[in-house]
């Protein structure tokens, strides 16, 4: 009876592994709390992204003290020789509900204000036509806004602004398929585990 079942096993082992590769069309990278190099950075195909928290020194960081604010910082780098296509099609990625987001394993807490739109009520996003060979364009904003410069940008004097986290884990995470011209990426997960204590 053993025998038979490590014949079957051997022979279902392979099956399982080849199963398991069919539906990895999604690339994660995740930054763990208290990981020595608190950025993501990545290149896929030419396009370099850089994913981080910066605490109020500027500094990358994965674990903030009570009561501390936080800057969400992201960019894309074209490290190919051509100038790609760089337009508001190509950053649908902002209006994701979990871009600049935070959650805990219970509760989903906000995103960042800057970024807390959809297509239809911040149509007027200024993004360049053309991402040039070399160039970055960086997407950030802070988790705790003040109430003054963000109605200055918005033009809404209804506002309600995030509060700062009390202590316990978090993260920050979405996916997205970037697309530049011929360019054209998997859906890419960046997620950053973070810590208020």
């Amino acid at each position: 009876m053993k025998s038979k079942i490590l014949k079957l096993s051997v022979l279902f082992l392979p099956l399982l592994f080849i199963g398991a590769g069919c539906n990895n069309d999604e690339d994660l990278f995740e930054l763990q709390i208290g990981d020595e190099n608190a950025v993501i950075q990545k290149e896929v195909d030419g396009i370099e992204f850089k994913f981080c928290l910066l605490n109020e020194a500027g500094e990358p960081a994965t674990v903030f003290n009570e009561g501390e604010n936080f800057t969400f910082q992201f960019s894309i780098r074209n490290n190919t020789p051509e100038n790609l296509p760089f337009n508001k099609e190509n950053v649908k990625f902002i209006y994701l509900q979990d871009f600049f987001g935070v959650k805990s394993d219970q509760k989903y807490y906000g995103k960042s204000k800057l970024y807390n739109f959809d297509e239809n009520t911040y149509p007027n996003l200024e993004i360049l036509n053309w991402l040039f060979s070399g160039a970055t364009q960086p997407f950030s904003d802070i988790w705790i806004n003040d109430k003054e410069e963000y109605n200055r940008l918005n033009e809404t004097s209804e506002v309600k602004l995030n509060s700062p986290l009390e202590k316990g884990n978090y993260h920050t995470q979405f996916s997205y398929r970037f697309e530049f011209g011929k360019i054209r990426t998997e859906k890419l997960t960046f997620k950053i585990n973070f810590e208020i204590k």
